[in-house]
């Protein structure tokens, strides 16, 4: 008998069927990350509002329902984030945060305005 080296063709199938779960177990946990990457740019992006929001009230004694007039004060909106401005009065305001990469939005409310969305506390961002 010949001596043969080198590898069966079952212990080749076998090889690439475990590489294949690692590379399925490996995308559904980077999926998840990226998600999480999305969730954390509107939250990110609701919290500099918030603070544009304060420094225009601080100016104006009313809250901008018009985000462009937010940009003089430093604001802006990172790329894929939609943001939408739901109330602005005298008494409060309040937004909605969405991502074009995700189905998850983001809402806050602060002072008396109307809450929004998955928002129940005042000035708390919610997520959902």
């Amino acid at each position: 008998m010949r001596n043969r080296e080198g590898f069966t063709f079952v212990e080749l199938m076998i090889v690439m069927t475990i590489m294949g779960l690692l590379a399925s177990i490996a995308l559904n946990r980077m999926s998840g990350t990226r998600d999480r990457s999305f969730v954390a740019t509107m939250r990110s992006d609701l919290r500099n509002l918030a603070l544009a929001q304060e420094s225009y009230f601080y100016d104006s004694d009313i809250y901008s329902s018009d985000l462009s007039t937010l940009e003089d004060r430093g604001f802006g909106v990172a790329p894929g984030v939609s943001l939408t401005m739901n109330e602005a009065t005298v008494i409060g305001w309040s937004a909605t945060a969405s991502h074009a990469n995700t189905a998850v939005r983001c809402y806050v409310y602060v002072g008396l305005a109307a809450p929004v969305g998955s928002a129940t506390r005042e000035g708390e961002i919610s997520c959902s």
